[in-house]
């Protein structure tokens, strides 16, 4: 049996993608765009917003094609969506007239993976690893924005997936809820080791969370570097006032600052 630190790994290779638009010329989004995503690690996806990073995102969780390249998971090429990957998304997946625990079992239920009974006590046990349990029986409306996002947690995790793919999803949280989100998350990371693609396009969130951070640029988009970001483990918020911090801080805002003056030249 394959150790669960080696299945998950993502090959892309000079992937491109054109959008369509009525009425309008095409737009080259994405091209030659190349890079890998390591089993158990936590990789981040960042890039100004409209870059193509959520269109990556959805090619790799199967929702979109691509129109050249390659993309693979375990050297299987994919070719829509599959039980081996979840997304969360930037707005909330959490149905509303469903109480916590039956958003939670959703997924199982209807893949006819588990028993009642079985996603019941899975998710009871997740439920009360996140602090939900008092809430399984209330509604989203219910919620507090954290909350909801710890019960998406739950719901993406009851699968048992190998990899998590998260598109911004703390972005419309309040700074302090964000800041708790993130140290939740990368916790719940080091505890699991799940191979991780996160996407953002805040600095500060990107460094704190990411074992290697892809930094894309250039129009139409590829990835123009990735970031070895050897910051100890377990993560903490002291780690952003530590001169390691500091120096991946400064190349990548040089980086950014580059591509966008290389934009605006090229206009």
């Amino acid at each position: 049996m394959a150790d669960a630190r080696s299945i998950g790994r993502i090959a892309v290779k000079g992937v491109g993608k054109l959008y369509q638009r009525p009425k309008q010329p095409p737009v080259q989004v994405l091209d030659n765009c190349s890079f890998e995503i390591e089993p158990a690690k936590l990789t981040v996806l960042m890039g100004a917003s409209g870059c193509g990073k959520s269109t990556l995102a959805y090619m790799i969780a199967g929702y979109l094609s691509p129109d050249k390249g390659s993309m693979t998971i375990d050297d299987i090429s994919i070719v829509g969506p599959g039980p081996d990957r979840i997304m969360v998304f930037q707005e909330t997946a959490l149905w509303p007239w469903m109480t916590v625990i039956e958003n939670v079992i959703f997924g199982p239920r209807a893949l006819g993976s588990m028993s009642d009974a079985e996603a019941r006590s899975k998710a009871n046990a997740l439920l009360t690893k996140f602090g939900l349990i008092e809430f399984r029986d209330k509604y989203p409306g219910q919620l507090s924005g954290g909350m909801k996002r710890r019960a998406e947690l739950a719901q993406a995790l009851i699968n048992s997936p190998k990899i998590m793919i998260l598109d911004e999803p703390f972005r419309g949280l309040d700074v302090m809820t964000r800041e708790l989100m993130q140290e939740y998350y990368v916790g719940l990371f080091e505890e699991t080791r799940l191979t991780t693609l996160f996407i953002t396009a805040e600095l500060e969130e990107a460094i704190f969370l990411a074992d290697r951070l892809l930094i894309m640029g250039g129009s139409p988009s590829r990835i123009v570097k990735a970031i070895e970001v050897d910051l100890p483990h377990p993560r903490t918020w002291e780690v952003l006032t530590s001169e390691r911090y500091l120096e991946i801080k400064e190349e990548i805002m040089r980086l950014l600052y580059q591509d966008q003056e290389a934009e605006l030249l090229a206009q």
